[in-house]
């Protein structure tokens, strides 16, 4: 990694300011219903704590519009974190000010402070100067270890950087960088790529970059029927992005004059209506019924793409194969997780919706990294700078 690591900074007695992403889902009771963010952190945190920082954690959670908004607050992962810990963690009532600054200047080595939700005020996400300033009042070192934010230049990313250095990358960023890094720039070969979801437009830029270095693109979701059409498929009720079709041929046509690759579905699962009540049947590639709409791929594509799959060294997987939220329309998505799962390639998993198809088929353990940015790694997978990384010091 070229950027600086937590690991090349002195931490002993020094205030270091600590971006995480605790961005975790409450229940109406303000009970945290899912730590695996807070859980995630813990590597970095517990590194600094051991060598003597006294540690000052924020955060933001959930959109909260600029003010503060009590079911938003980061009380109870200050609660949550403690208990993990097993040490006790002072919170703060806001996250800048003269009372902030207080509480930090009386931590002691190996103390921590989680202060108030960073977007309680809008200057956070305005990336304010003066905001950022009165952040990095609190502490003299800075570490970045919410990936999952790095795709923003706001004020605790990208502003505080300007006030606070060096700048340098927490564990679970490093992580990130280190396997996303490996990715687009040394992958091992075959590289497949499985990209789904709903829209092309969404993907375009991943898929423009991924043609640029994989050898394989494993397409599904409601996205593989914009290509379908495009290339003359009747697709039934399927959705479809008209107004992209010419933006799917272009991308068929760099792909086959780059060799790559690319895989569209040639069975599919259909049904009249997106409802657990609807009845499912399978189409083949005569195209699908008017008045049907394709909900998964079928069962040829899903043994088509298992063996993509098993022949690969490198798979970067982003967006799922169909509705998989309900059940008789997830099997070709947990086919692929269970493929990806068995493939000895290395295997890469982003994005909220294929993060949660890999928990569903229960193979997350077999996954060589799951990326807990969804938004942050589609945008580096796609060759675009991320704030967030950028604005880290770099190694010398």
């Amino acid at each position: 990694m070229s950027k600086l690591s937590i690991r090349d900074l002195d931490l002993k007695g020094k205030r270091v300011f600590m971006r995480v992403d605790y961005n975790v889902p409450l229940n109406d009771a303000g009970q945290i219903t899912d730590d695996t963010r807070i859980q995630a952190s813990l590597p970095t945190v517990q590194y600094a704590l051991h060598r003597g920082a006294r540690l000052i954690l924020a955060s933001h959670l959930g959109r909260p519009k600029g003010k503060p908004n009590p079911k938003m607050s980061l009380r109870p992962a200050a609660e949550r974190l403690s208990k993990l810990l097993s040490k006790p963690v002072a919170f703060a009532s806001d996250c800048v000010g003269a009372e902030v600054e207080k509480q930090a200047a009386v931590l002691k080595d190996g103390e921590i402070l989680l202060l108030e939700n960073l977007r309680f005020h809008p200057e956070e996400e305005k990336n304010d100067p003066e905001f950022s300033r009165q952040l990095a009042a609190v502490a003299e070192l800075y570490v970045n270890d919410a990936f999952g934010s790095a795709h923003r230049a706001h004020a605790s990313t990208e502003g505080i950087t300007k006030f606070l250095s060096p700048a340098a990358a927490g564990m679970l960023m490093e992580k990130e960088l280190e396997y996303l890094g490996k990715a687009v720039e040394h992958p091992e070969r075959p590289y497949v790529a499985i990209v789904g979801g709903a829209k092309v437009s969404d993907k375009i830029e991943l898929l423009q970059n991924l043609l640029r270095f994989a050898d394989t693109i494993l397409v599904g979701g409601a996205m593989a029927y914009t290509f379908l059409k495009a290339q003359g498929v009747d697709v039934g009720a399927s959705r479809v992005e008209d107004d992209k079709l010419d933006m799917a041929r272009d991308v068929m046509k760099f792909g086959e004059r780059r060799t790559i690759k690319l895989c569209l579905p040639s069975d599919h699962v259909v049904a009249d209506k997106i409802d657990a009540s609807a009845k499912a049947e399978i189409v083949g590639t005569r195209g699908i019924p008017a008045g049907k709409m394709g909900v998964d791929i079928g069962p040829q594509t899903r043994a088509e793409y298992a063996g993509e799959i098993a022949r690969a060294k490198t798979i970067v997987w982003n967006g799922p194969m169909g509705v998989f939220e309900i059940d008789q329309f997830a099997q070709g998505t947990l086919e692929v997780a269970r493929a990806v799962a068995a493939s000895k390639a290395v295997s890469i998993v982003g994005g909220g919706d294929s993060v949660a198809a890999v928990h569903k088929a229960g193979v997350e353990s077999q996954i060589s990294h799951i990326s807990t940015g969804g938004g942050a790694s589609l945008e580096f997978l796609s060759g675009l700078k991320l704030p967030g990384v950028e604005a880290l010091t770099e190694k010398k």
